[in-house]
């Protein structure tokens, strides 16, 4: 069920949070800086404003926003407790049909990966495989630490602007 931006203005701040708080992974408080900024002329206004309040957290409540992304595979996805838009993504990309093979080396590459960065690999999943997505785990490994931050945030902002495409039709 897609909805208008005109219905997303209108809504109250506890609809607005409830609409659009998960649109960053377990991080309303984009959301509720967000709604202070309405109205919205459109889908990409909206998401450009969710950019920036992201863009002007302090480096500590973006790391959180960083922290609060599951692993690729990992233990949330076995466990059952990955966010519903998680999950469709990350079966969309093949990551619930790994091989143990493929799984095992995911596994690794998520521990060195959070071992490097101090949070979890991110990646906007959509129309990848999961071997092109081991391949990418495999190669940002090799990114300095600042590069690969501002790298997994512009992934997040790509997942965020997906997630909006499924919600919002103009």
């Amino acid at each position: 069920m897609a909805l208008h931006i005109r219905y997303i203005n209108d809504c109250d701040a506890p609809g607005f949070v409830d609409l659009l708080g998960g649109i960053f992974e377990h991080s309303p408080w984009v959301a509720e800086r967000v709604y202070l900024l309405r109205p919205f002329s459109s889908l990409a206004n909206l998401h450009e404003a969710m950019v920036n309040v992201v863009r002007q957290a302090s480096s500590e409540k973006r790391l959180q926003l960083l922290q609060a992304h599951p692993e690729l595979a990992g233990k949330e996805a076995a466990a059952g407790k990955l966010t519903d838009a998680s999950k469709r993504e990350q079966a969309g990309a093949g990551l619930n049909q790994c091989s143990a093979e493929e799984l095992a080396r995911i596994e690794q590459l998520n521990q060195a990966y959070a071992a490097r960065f101090g949070f979890p690999f991110i990646i906007a999943v959509s129309g990848l495989d999961k071997l092109q997505i081991i391949a990418a785990m495999e190669q940002r490994l090799e990114h300095e630490a600042d590069e690969e931050f501002a790298r997994a945030l512009g992934e997040v902002e790509k997942i965020a602007l997906i997630r909006l495409e499924k919600l919002i039709d103009e």
